[in-house]
């Protein structure tokens, strides 16, 4: 898939939710409660912050695997699979969880 078309299938996603806008230029994100929960990295893949409950199972039902973003292994972020991103109301599903996760952590912001 290319950049383009990834980044048109997360904004499509992003869209059907309706609850909280895209963001970035280079890179395309979401956040929400001051943290980022989604994210489109330089590799064209797309991460998504879950509760670990939620990695394991996408673990093993679709071989999600860790998300990487310029080195680093984000935490509790998952790189959505090839299989993953042909479903888009699964990607929207899983915005939803990575929103409600974030919403519910206490304030991030600027340290």
């Amino acid at each position: 898939m290319t950049r383009t078309d990834l980044i048109a299938l997360y904004e499509a996603a992003i869209a059907a939710s309706g609850k909280y806008p895209r963001k970035g230029k280079a890179n395309p994100y979401t956040s929400a409660n001051g943290h980022m929960f989604s994210q489109i990295n330089k590799d064209d893949q797309l991460g998504i912050r879950l509760p670990k409950a939620r990695q394991q199972d996408l673990l093993d039902s679709h071989g999600a695997g860790p998300f990487k973003s310029y080195g680093a292994t984000m935490r509790d972020y998952v790189c959505l699979t090839e299989e993953m991103l042909g479903d888009p109301a699964l990607i929207t599903a899983l915005l939803d969880e990575g929103f409600a996760f974030v919403s519910a952590m206490p304030p991030g912001g600027k340290k």
